[in-house]
């Protein structure tokens, strides 16, 4: 470790748990209003569609803004993007603080802060890779998508405490201290990238077609579409989930004394090993026989999650835990494929096409779960939850359909 320009120089592997850990602080914003729905639902009249709305438009906001930004790390250095990114994600968390008072200014702030992840989840991404090793590579990018497990289960627990202990506004202020420390380390530890990886792109920006042709690179960026929506889905609804469980549970017997808010927390810090672990399987015993062998056996899961709602409370923790191993474990795995499967100079096109198609699941995922509880009878309904969320396992069935589809080798355009 060696300092140069005010600005500290890290081995491969250290860099890349610097920058994991940045990235994990930056989204402490994430899951602010899922933490909190419920109590939006109640002082704001919400029905679940608007709800669905509330926590989809992060990803709307992410879609719009994705396909420039990263498709720019192939051009300039990504550091500058992922610097913009967490300055907007500061923004949209003090923004939500201060000014928003209803559902129509939630959704204009929220869809900022996907704008602020567009600019610092595959950008720094990018960047970490741009500095990695190749040997190291498949493993940094895992810990790297993993860490944002972490970010949304500190997201989580400390949305619920500070609301707690104070109001949500205070909430919603005081995680904006996560990008802003974020902004800082990247500042002060991620190297310009070099020239050789800039400016080397194929074809003008935003045409996709080269990415769009390899078909290889496809198979994981459409399986991580039905992922996304698995996944945002459900961390969106599982505060609200657990507390519709709780209000089934007799009297005193819900044997469980921490809040929904760290219950959630617990369910995204097991997603990180989880994420971890299913990327060296992967690696091991073949990416596409084991991402297709978890997707299996998350759409099972899924079908019997929202069943459980009536069962002992420890039970019912159990299955989500479960459920949070069985939806993380592909993550990282489905992300280094696509990496793997890129094009020479369409990497960041490629990563583009990724979180396009994957964070256009996170946002249709969320909104209609809310649609179909509301279909299904409400929130009170254990028919609704228990339909809403086989739906989630029928869209995770897709997975492996794409995964066999698209496996021819990548052709580079």
């Amino acid at each position: 470790m060696a300092a140069s320009g005010g600005r500290v120089r890290l081995s491969g592997g250290r860099l890349a748990a610097v920058v994991s850990t940045a990235e994990g602080l930056s989204v402490l914003g994430f899951s602010t209003v899922p933490a909190l729905l419920p109590t939006f639902l109640e002082e704001w009249s919400l029905s679940n569609t608007e709800a669905g709305w509330m926590t989809g438009v992060y990803f709307a906001g992410y879609m719009a803004a994705v396909p420039i930004l990263v498709s720019l790390t192939d051009r300039i250095d990504p550091r500058r993007i992922y610097l913009i990114g967490a300055g907007t994600s500061i923004l949209s968390s003090l923004g939500f603080a201060v000014f928003v008072d209803g559902f129509w200014g939630a959704l204009a702030f929220r869809a900022l802060g996907g704008i602020g992840l567009a600019g610092t989840y595959m950008p720094g991404l990018k960047a970490l890779t741009d500095h990695v090793p190749e040997r190291i590579r498949s493993r940094a990018v895992a810990f790297y998508t993993a860490s944002l497990s972490i970010g949304f289960a500190l997201s989580f627990l400390l949305s619920g405490e500070i609301a707690a202990a104070l109001d949500w506004r205070w909430a919603f202020a005081l995680v904006a201290l996560g990008p802003a420390i974020a902004l800082l380390v990247f500042q002060l530890v991620v190297p310009p990238s070099e020239p050789h990886h800039l400016g080397a792109a194929s074809g003008a920006l935003l045409d996709f077609r080269p990415v769009l042709r390899n078909r290889a690179a496809m198979g994981y960026v459409l399986a991580y579409g039905v992922h996304s929506w698995e996944l945002f889905a459900y961390r969106s609804w599982t505060v609200t989930f657990l507390v519709f469980s709780q209000g089934l549970q007799i009297p005193g017997a819900v044997g469980i004394a921490w809040s929904a808010t760290a219950l959630a927390a617990l369910i995204n810090v097991i997603a990180l090993p989880a994420s971890v672990l299913g990327n060296e399987a992967a690696v091991k015993f073949g990416r596409r026989r084991v991402l297709a062998l978890v997707m299996a056996a998350s759409a099972l899961v899924a079908v019997g999650t929202g069943f459980s709602a009536p069962l002992p409370f420890i039970l019912v923790v159990a299955v989500a835990l479960l459920y949070s191993v069985t939806v993380s474990a592909d993550s990282a795995s489905l992300t280094a494929g696509a990496v793997e499967a890129a094009a020479p100079g369409q990497r960041g096109a490629t990563m583009a096409v990724h979180s396009f198609v994957g964070f256009g699941g996170g946002f249709v995922g969320p909104l209609i779960f809310g649609v179909m509880l509301d279909l299904g009878g409400g929130r009170d309904s254990l028919l609704a939850w228990g339909v809403a969320f086989a739906g989630l396992g029928l869209v995770i069935a897709l997975g492996p359909v794409f995964l066999a589809v698209f496996r021819q080798a990548p052709t580079g355009g």
